[in-house]
């Protein structure tokens, strides 16, 4: 490849690991301030079983938290802990002053009836905005905290000059953690959203019509290598929100692939984020900025 396409093609990369730096320090610095109020904000992240995935994500979370000067804990339970074991705990959890953000991992094991644990966590102190009550009040242009990957995906289009107001924003994907959450907060009247906002899904016929009109087209329906480069038009950006595991011949026995075909589809966008290192670095760093605005909140009360 020629140096200059090269470097023309580094230039339409959206570097989620500088921005989600960025964030930190941010948050780093605001700790700091609080710690030195005699406030400590602390996050308590609950994992169940041992999925693989799940433990390396709670990891970098905590290694992230120690670097901000969060107060970090993990607590890890066996694959077969009773749902009512985990409700019993969270509900101390509930109470414990220590803790401001509280973290159910998931996926949870199949026994475990999700809906009933994420009501159960206190919305004051539910940092990943599951709750019913802090959806609600995202949905009404109120909200208490806003959710990590798609206020990561946010502040990355931010960090990058680029602009949704008036532009038609495709969302492929209508899941409870980005796709629905994020097009509530597109459509809102603010000067980082006021989009016109398309989400298309699994059971949309033609999804190719409906991406070739996005201005900005967000992938995130786990699906590795789903869209492809005539699915979409000149100069649109990408947001690709996929981790999908494929199998290589290497090491690992597997690559990481986002949901877009990045190869093809890259001398076709104006702008786009790679997988990995693009959406993944933001969503932590956005817990992050939760969790310090909890504390921030809670202590005031």
């Amino acid at each position: 490849m020629p140096k200059g396409d090269r470097m023309n093609q580094e230039d339409k990369l959206i570097d989620g690991k500088i921005v989600s730096n960025q964030v930190k320090e941010e948050v780093r610095e605001e700790t700091e301030k609080l710690i030195a109020r005699g406030i400590k904000p602390g996050l308590i992240v609950v994992l169940v079983g041992e999925d693989p995935a799940s433990a390396v994500y709670v990891r970098n979370k905590s290694k992230a938290c120690e670097k901000a000067g969060i107060v970090s804990e993990t607590i890890k339970l066996p694959e077969d802990t009773s749902e009512e074991d985990l409700l019993n705990l969270i509900e101390q959890l509930n109470k414990d002053p220590q803790y401001h953000g509280i973290l159910v991992q998931l996926p949870l094991p199949d026994h475990i009836n999700e809906t009933k644990v994420i009501e159960l966590i206190n919305p004051l102190k539910d940092v990943d905005c599951f709750h019913p009550v802090n959806v609600g009040k995202l949905v009404s242009g109120q909200p208490y905290v806003l959710p990590c990957t798609p206020a990561g995906i946010l502040r990355l289009l931010q960090a990058n000059d680029i602009s949704t107001e008036g532009k038609h924003v495709v969302i492929i994907g209508r899941s409870n953690i980005v796709g629905k959450p994020l097009a509530n907060l597109l459509i809102q009247k603010s000067p980082q959203a006021n989009s016109t906002v398309t989400v298309v899904h699994s059971r949309t016929k033609n999804i190719a019509h409906y991406t070739r009109q996005a201005d900005i087209l967000i992938a995130a329906m786990g699906t590795a290598n789903f869209v492809t480069e005539d699915m979409i038009k000149e100069n649109v950006v990408i947001i690709d929100v996929g981790i999908n595991r494929v199998s290589a011949d290497n090491e690992k026995g597997y690559i990481l692939a986002g949901d877009v075909d990045f190869n093809n589809v890259l001398p076709k966008v104006s702008k786009i984020t790679p997988v990995p290192g693009g959406v993944g670095p933001m969503t932590i760093a956005m817990l992050l900025k939760n969790t310090l605005a909890a504390a921030e909140y809670q202590e005031s009360k």
